[in-house]
């Protein structure tokens, strides 16, 4: 993921963490919100609609109102998620 991208989706967790004002949320990068996907292993079609779907199905198995936005709550669990996922995946090949 790049720095730029990182950022992005860290930004938005943070902001929602530290109680960013819910009518306007930060946006959250589409293509770093492709690639915590991928950490996933979920593959992310390139048109809006997939990254809403995929926002969905995450946000209806992590507990999390089903609206397809990801919002800061949404992103927030979705980095760590990714990160848990980078981990284990680290922790097989040692």
């Amino acid at each position: 993921m790049s720095a730029r991208g990182m950022l992005s989706v860290v930004g938005t967790a943070v902001g929602g963490l530290i109680g960013w004002p819910a009518d306007q949320p930060p946006p959250a990068d589409p293509d770093a919100l492709r690639e915590l996907f991928g950490d996933l292993g979920v593959a992310v079609g390139p048109d809006e609609r997939d990254l809403s779907a995929a926002v969905r199905s995450f946000q209806a198995r992590s507990g999390l109102a089903e609206d397809g936005v990801a919002g800061p709550r949404t992103v927030h669990r979705l980095v760590r998620s990714a990160a848990q996922a980078r981990d284990l995946r680290g922790f097989r090949a040692a």
